[in-house]
């Protein structure tokens, strides 16, 4: 028998080449169609089976909450239990607690009494504790009852409350189901999700209270949750992050005094197994009929193989990285031109390879290198100094309100400015084995390779005097001023990484203690590891009742019968002693803790004022609130509702606002004053002096009053030039209709100069130093300060 004659000259070798390679296509977009629509359809199921069993869900809990309400109801109504209740032998209830619990499928039934401590109950070893939710004691006597998700001893409840009233409120009655794995296992069964319960206290790690999970997948999703990596949701309410389930997240907490949430999870995995077997189905056929088409192809183009390996390999090559081309190939048919065509496709990647490389090493504005690159050579300059035993300098160098001139005068000026620095920097460092690099908006980079600490506070001190020559920037003339840090290896460490997060730490360093250059020292570890501590403190402080106020007297230059204070928050730690607000509110700016601070100061500050008022003592209260809290959109609505329980006024408290507050966001900022303006607070402008702002912007701002920064009045009397600004504020003030008052007075010259120049009101340690609330009314009593002014021939501090 006559082999066929496999020429690649015969076109029949042609055509079966062809036929196997479309067989090829055919079988792989078959798989993809198949696996894409198939995983569509099947997601589409579990995320409709996660809605329905969360609908499911939600619903079997109102169910156990409504069943717990009206059995505990049934019992409040009994009238010997209330009879039992109201009199002095409560500890003979425990048994018709367990009766009933029973009877309505109550894990725990307790009774709390006025006092608030548990007289009896299903638990013996809560019996004569007192009942830590007390929240939830006040919002069953308010609304006839309450529901919260809660942690009674260790174990974790459903809990329900209703008041014992005869006729008034004499007692609770709380009512509980049990939230264990057996639980969710049933959740489970009802609603085919797997379910887990998860709870923090406030001051605790999230902890999975019952799961059906295995242990493994529990712990991995308490670790997830903790990091907030469900916190996105989509259009259909389930979070986007996982790709082994469809989860959602449902929030338990507006019905605890605990963060309590469940979780529900449809698994994809189990979903999808149907579907995989049917893929491996098809791929089993495919391939079976792609080998016929190989076999038949091998056997009729055997002369085509070699040159479509070659390519195959080149094409290997390119996946892995390597864009070394391939022989140019001489043949004149199709092969040859598969070949050419590769050929050039080869080339085109490689080229846009080197640009990409290009991209993410080289910043596009001012053509320096990138931070992943910078970290790149600052790695091998580091392993490089090692082998030769020299130092590597790293230099992180930050500008000074660059987010200022962005805002003034625009972005382009902005990039501008970026580009001057940047071919700056480039004077100075010139070495050609250092380097500059721009590692983000504002931020450089320098690596000097071989140079010891002092060589690189030199090169530092050069780039700072190279930046403060004025930059002319189409047209506008700009002052710069830049805040460095610096950090050499071996010295301060040998990975890369840690040495540039050293550099910046000595940058912020520098930054906040208003210094240009700033070398790392081993204290800021230690400093790092005290703001880890005071931070955790910090969190404790307002439920471990830390926190006190205390009262900085204000006078009006004139007469008119009213008091003014300033309500001033301190810390008293229970180890550290009294810290000073200049410690612990930057730390909970940074951390968004003011926000709970802020909270604590307004309501205790405006019941304060309510009790001074009650009194009879004219007093009105003024209360600082940071940027963090000046952008919350709840702070109007939340100060409405103090105002109301205290029965405060709210023209008789004033908001004190810091003018570098206002300047950041202007926009956002007048939206939030106008909130603030609206509940009828006056706004105050605090620490005016400070900052950028001009009193031509403020006229736009609802604001009542302006207060002159103690730096400024502090050194007027000595200081033309402070004296002149006072001055100025005050014309410009009163002209925009704002009244003006003057801190840190300390000595009458500067008091009567205030007089002299019509400033409204003062105060300083020359008024009063701060005063304990309960010391206010005796200081308006006896100091001459606080009488009216027409029974005064003279202001004289008392002593």
């Amino acid at each position: 028998m006559r082999l066929p004659d496999l020429s690649l000259h015969r076109i029949q070798t042609r055509i079966v080449a062809a036929v196997v390679i479309v067989m090829v296509a055919v079988a792989i977009a078959s798989l993809l169609l198949v696996h894409v629509n198939g995983t569509v359809a099947v997601r589409k199921t579990v995320v409709a089976g996660v809605v329905a069993g969360s609908k499911a869900f939600e619903r079997l809990i109102e169910v156990d909450s409504q069943r717990l309400v009206e059995g505990a109801r049934q019992l409040a109504a009994d009238p010997a239990f209330r009879e039992t209740a109201s009199g002095p032998d409560r500890g003979t209830l425990s048994p018709a607690l367990v009766k009933h619990a029973h009877r309505i499928g109550s894990s725990v039934m307790l009774v709390i009494d006025s006092d608030r401590r548990i007289v009896a109950g299903t638990l013996p070893a809560e019996i004569g504790k007192r009942f830590s939710q007390t929240k939830l004691l006040d919002r069953a006597t308010s609304a006839q009852q309450s529901t919260a998700f809660v942690t009674i001893g260790t174990q974790f409840y459903q809990l329900i409350v209703v008041p014992l009233q005869i006729p008034q409120p004499v007692a609770w009655i709380a009512a509980g189901i049990k939230i264990d794995d057996a639980m969710a296992r049933e959740m489970n069964t009802l609603t085919g999700l797997d379910v887990t319960f998860l709870s923090r206290p406030d001051d605790g790690e999230w902890q999975a209270r019952a799961s059906t999970v295995d242990e493994p997948a529990k712990s991995e999703l308490v670790r997830d949750f903790a990091a907030n990596r469900y916190a996105t949701a989509n259009s259909e309410g389930n979070a986007e992050y996982g790709d082994d389930a469809v989860t959602r997240v449902i929030n338990l907490a507006p019905r605890a005094d605990d963060g309590a949430v469940a979780v529900l999870q449809g698994s994809l995995p189990a979903a999808f197994e149907p579907l995989r077997a049917m893929e491996q189905r098809q791929a089993l056929v495919l391939l079976l009929g792609i080998a016929a088409a190989v076999a038949v192809g091998l056997l009729l183009s055997r002369g085509v193989t070699e040159p479509v390996r070659a390519i195959t390999a080149a094409v290997r090559r390119v996946g892995a990285g390597d864009y070394s081309p391939i022989p140019e190939s001489k043949r004149r048919d199709e092969i040859g031109e598969l070949a050419t065509s590769f050929r050039t496709m080869q080339a085109g990647i490689a080229a846009n390879m080197s640009r990409l490389t290009e991209l993410a090493h080289r910043d596009a504005l001012t053509g320096l290198p990138t931070r992943v690159l910078f970290v790149d050579r600052l790695d091998q300059a580091i392993a490089a100094g090692s082998r030769a035993g020299t130092p590597v300098a790293a230099l992180i160098l930050n500008l000074d309100h660059f987010d200022s001139i962005n805002e003034t005068l625009g972005r382009p000026i902005g990039d501008m400015l970026l580009r001057e620095v940047a071919a700056r920097l480039r004077s100075v460092v010139r070495r050609a084995n250092d380097s500059v690099a721009r590692t983000g908006g504002d931020e450089f980079a320098i690596l000097m390779a071989g140079s010891r600490p002092s060589d690189a506070q030199r090169v530092a001190e050069a780039v700072a005097r190279a930046l403060e020559v004025k930059m002319t920037l189409d047209g506008h003339v700009v002052d710069v001023r830049s805040s460095i840090g610096i950090a050499v290896c071996p010295d301060h460490g040998h990975d890369p990484v840690k040495l540039l997060q050293r550099a910046e730490v000595a940058m912020r360093a520098a930054k906040k203690d208003q210094l240009k250059i700033v070398m790392w020292d081993d204290r800021y570890d230690e400093n790092g590891e005290k703001r880890l501590s005071m931070m955790s403190d910090l969190k404790k402080a307002v439920d471990n009742e830390e926190l006190t106020l205390i009262y900085q007297p204000r006078v009006p230059l004139g007469d008119n019968g009213e008091h003014y204070v300033e309500a001033l928050v301190r810390w008293q730690h229970p180890t550290r002693g009294l810290v000073p607000p200049s410690e612990f509110l930057p730390l909970a700016e940074q951390t968004g803790f003011i926000r709970t601070i802020t909270h604590w100061v307004l309501d205790h500050a405006v019941e304060q004022c309510a009790q001074w008022r009650n009194r009879g003592l004219p007093m009105n209260v003024s209360v600082n609130i940071s940027p963090n809290d000046l952008i919350n959109g709840e702070l109007a609505a939340r100060l409405t509702q103090t105002l109301e329980k205290e029965g405060c006024s709210a023209g008789w408290i004033t908001l004190e606002v810091t003018e570098n507050a206002i300047v950041g966001e202007p926009g956002h900022t007048l939206k939030h004053l106008e909130r603030l303006k609206q509940v009828g607070c006056r706004l105050a402008l605090d620490d005016y002096g400070t900052g950028y702002s001009s009193l031509a912007y403020l006229r736009r701002l609802p604001l009542d009053e302006l207060k002159i920064d103690k730096s400024c009045t502090m050194g007027m009397t000595s200081d033309a030039s402070d004296a002149l600004i006072v001055r100025s504020t005050i014309e410009v003030a009163h002209k925009l209709g704002l009244a003006v008052v003057a801190g840190g007075v300390e000595d009458e010259a500067t008091l009567n100069q205030l007089r002299e120049l019509g400033c409204d009101a003062v105060q300083g340690f020359l008024v009063s130093r701060p005063l304990a609330a309960e010391d206010v009314p005796n200081w308006v009593r006896e100091s001459s300060w606080a009488r009216p002014a027409r029974e005064k021939t003279s202001l004289r501090r008392v002593s």
